[in-house]
């Protein structure tokens, strides 16, 4: 064998070796690199990804609570609950959307109007959960449905909590109404910290007493840990975290008393406010025209949104609480209270009214044609002498007219809990500067004093301040915050919350000037301005009528019947009996009603009446209610107020 040749076999062997010891490095590389992933994922990575595996054999589902039941003070239900079935669709696991509808159809019952409103629902969440087409099934078609489940994937049936409203349309800006939770919601939601109570549940409250105590009302949602298998189906249940159901709401309202206003007003725009002016808390609430929340609870459509939405009646504004009026001469006996606080001198005059004032060289009318002639204090309180408050608002001036009024909360919000409150408007040097930009209308002319004591000029309060100023002078002095709820309730201990009486403040007002007050508007009631209406009546009370311009009139007399319906002048009523003792004061206001004791008198004297003798009316819309004069031609002139 020649030596190349030996050379040659050395050589290969040589190559062979290393290509041997590579190969067997790399493959314990490979086995090392998998035995320090095992050990990775098996010990330093165990918890992590037991963790994960449990996940995905656990499913943790949420429980949604069952929401609080509100009753009024007798223990009416208001607003409570009952389960049905729910067609539900997600959207994202639907080929043919449209298709999968029409084959729906078929089975159960959609109508166009389930249609709209699963649109409207679609439009408002954007990432497409689980959205009802029906609601409300009847077993016929659940059943019908489940045995021909597996044709529709993405389309199920749920049983679910629907709210539900007994009075319908009473009390209905009151109590408010439950929607479906938006991206608004949700947001807001999360801001608050609360989102994830919210999980599982697909409703809240938007308005009204179901939106300002949401939170009671809610509860606290519960939890299922579900054990499933590869294919996402539940084989068992691990662990149950129960929910707790939300607080039940006992409001202060007498809704008896509600439905009774409500049909007084009939057809009519307005609002009233009852209030126990001994606790503050709200016998009734009453905006017109109103609306069925029971439209919301699965959603309203788009038609009959349209119809609430645009009205010109505006059915969805709470005027009680948002709608601001001038006031009138409901005015008359707070600034009767301020001018004897503040000992202004015309107190103790006599006036010669001849049925106008003149300042400025202005002259400011009277509602009454050629005055009262001599005119006190005391009288003009319960005559409503026009041009006695004009010369009242003159001597006590713009700044003193705003100090007082504020300490009564007018222009403020009252605090009462109901979401949405408007401050009004407690005109001021101040606020006009505030209000306007030009500085020619910036500022105050003294002649505008002159029409803010009978209640005109800037002033815009609602009725709920209205009748939270009323209730404060009908006791004496001592202000309560305004409240609708008096009794929380939890379902399951039954321990019962009291919202105690809330006094905001004690007037320091002087006990004569407050009875002297009182004694003029006792006067309103036997011998003035709403004698007629309550005349026979079985109690003492005490009251103001009063007549808001709705435009200026600018010198010309006023003739109702040449006036467009929505330009005519509201009419005001506030009353408290008994006058000595009062347990009620309210505040009435008629849109559009003409004097104060031609509309807004009447529905308080069968307030009064049925609170405090228990009275129904036979007739729930008499001639006053109607809008007809309550009062004899040969006394409508002296009741314009």
């Amino acid at each position: 064998m020649s030596k190349n040749v030996v050379l040659n076999q050395k050589s290969e062997r040589f190559a062979f070796q290393i290509r041997l010891i590579i190969a067997v490095l790399f493959i314990l590389l490979m086995f090392g690199t998998l035995l320090a992933r095992f050990i990775w994922l098996q010990v330093l990575e165990h918890d992590r990804y037991l963790t994960l595996a449990e996940q995905n054999r656990i499913s943790l589902v949420p429980i949604p609570p069952s929401r609080g039941i509100i009753r009024d003070r007798n223990g009416v239900v208001l607003a409570h609950n009952f389960s049905a079935y729910t067609l539900e669709i997600t959207p994202s696991k639907v080929g043919d959307l449209d298709e999968t509808i029409a084959k729906l159809k078929g089975i159960v019952d959609i109508t166009p109007k389930d249609r709209r409103r699963f649109k409207k629902l679609q439009d408002e969440t954007k990432d497409f959960e689980t959205l009802p087409i029906r609601t409300r099934l009847s077993d016929e078609e659940v059943a019908r449905f489940a045995a021909q489940s597996y044709l529709f994937p993405g389309v199920e049936l749920k049983a679910r909590l629907f709210r539900q409203y007994p009075m319908g349309e009473v009390g209905s800006h009151l109590i408010g109404y439950i929607g479906r939770i938006n991206d608004r919601d949700i947001k807001d939601l999360e801001e608050q910290g609360v989102y994830a109570n919210y999980r599982g549940t697909d409703y809240l409250g938007k308005l009204g007493i179901e939106s300002s105590y949401e939170a009671q009302l809610h509860g606290t949602t519960g939890f299922e840990q579900v054990e499933i298998d590869s294919g996402g189906r539940a084989i068992r249940t691990l662990k149950r975290t129960a929910p707790k159901s939300g607080q039940d709401l006992t409001l202060s309202i007498d809704i008896r008393l509600q439905e009774m206003v409500e049909k007084q007003f009939g057809d009519r725009r307005g609002a009233l406010v009852a209030i126990d002016p001994q606790t503050g808390g709200i016998l009734a609430m009453v905006s017109k025209p109103g609306f069925d929340p029971n439209l919301f609870v699965d959603g309203i459509d788009p038609v009959s949104w349209n119809e609430l939405n645009t009205s010109i009646d505006k059915p969805l504004l709470n005027r009680a609480i948002r709608g601001e009026y001038p006031p009138g001469s409901t005015y008359k006996p707070f600034m009767a209270m301020a001018a004897l606080e503040y000992n202004t001198p015309l107190v103790h005059q006599t006036i010669s009214d001849p049925g106008y004032y003149m300042y400025g060289g202005h002259r400011f009318n009277d509602s009454k044609k050629g005055g009262y002639g001599s005119m006190s204090f005391d009288r003009s309180i319960a005559l409503s002498s026009d041009t006695y408050f004009y010369q009242l608002a003159v001597q006590l001036g713009i700044d003193k007219i705003a100090a007082f009024m504020s300490t009564l909360d007018f222009g403020k919000q009252t605090g009462v809990d109901l979401p949405g409150e408007r401050p009004g408007i407690l005109p001021s040097p101040e606020w006009k500067k505030a209000r306007f930009k030009n500085p020619a209308q910036q500022k105050w002319f003294s002649g505008e004093t002159v029409s803010i004591g009978i209640g005109q000029g800037y002033n815009a309060f609602t009725p709920i301040q209205m009748a939270h100023a009323t209730a404060t002078l009908a006791n004496r002095g001592i202000a309560f915050k305004p409240h609708a709820v008096a009794t929380l309730t939890d379902p399951v201990t039954g321990k019962q919350t009291q919202v105690e009486p809330k006094p905001l403040k004690a007037m320091t007002w002087k006990p004569e000037n407050i009875e002297r007050v009182i004694r003029g508007m006792e006067g309103v009631m036997t011998i003035g301005t709403g004698a007629n209406v309550f005349r026979g009546a079985e109690y003492v009370s005490a009251g103001k009528t009063g007549t808001a311009q709705v435009y200026s009139l600018k010198g010309a007399k006023y003739n109702a019947h040449s006036v467009k319906e929505r330009l005519r002048d509201h009419s005001w009523f506030i009353a408290f009996a008994p006058s000595d003792k009062p347990t009620i004061a309210l505040a009435v206001i008629v849109e559009n009603g003409g004097f104060g004791a031609q509309a807004a008198a009447p529905i308080a004297r069968k307030v009064l009446d049925y609170y405090l003798t228990g009275k129904m009316p036979v007739d729930p819309i008499d001639k006053a209610a109607s809008g007809a004069s309550a009062v004899t031609p040969a006394v409508e002139e002296n009741v314009r107020d």
